[in-house]
C-alpha cells in the first residue's frame, strides 16, 4: 500500500536528494516508521520522543493536516499523498 510523501528541501539531505518517496503504513505514525527504516535520521527530525510530531512540523495528507484529523493515528489508504511542511516564521 504505497503511499507518496513530499519532502521539503531542508530535509532532503536525508532522502537523498528525493522531493517525493513511497512509504507504506496504514497510518502516519506507521508511515514515519518506514520512512524511517528507508532513510534512517528522518524520524528524529520529524517526530518527538514522546512520539508526537514536533510543533514546528505540519503533516498533511490529502491537504487535510492531520491535527485536524487523528493525528499519529489518521488512517492512510494506497494513493493518498502526504505533505511534510515545516512551519515558517520569521518576522
Amino acid at each position: 500500500m504505497p503511499v507518496l510523501v513530499r519532502i521539503p528541501t531542508p530535509l532532503r539531505a536525508v532522502t537523498k536528494g528525493a522531493g517525493e518517496v513511497q512509504a507504506k503504513g496504514e497510518t502516519v505514525a506507521l508511515l514515519l516508521d518506514d520512512l524511517e527504516r528507508q532513510y534512517p535520521g528522518l524520524r528524529e527530525r520529524l517526530v518527538e520522543q514522546s512520539g508526537e510530531v514536533r510543533r514546528f512540523i505540519n503533516i498533511y495528507v490529502n491537504e487535510e493536516d492531520i491535527r485536524f484529523l487523528q493525528g499519529n493515528k489518521t488512517a492512510l489508504k494506497e494513493g493518498d499523498q502526504v505533505s511534510i511542511v515545516p512551519a515558517i516564521a520569521g518576522g
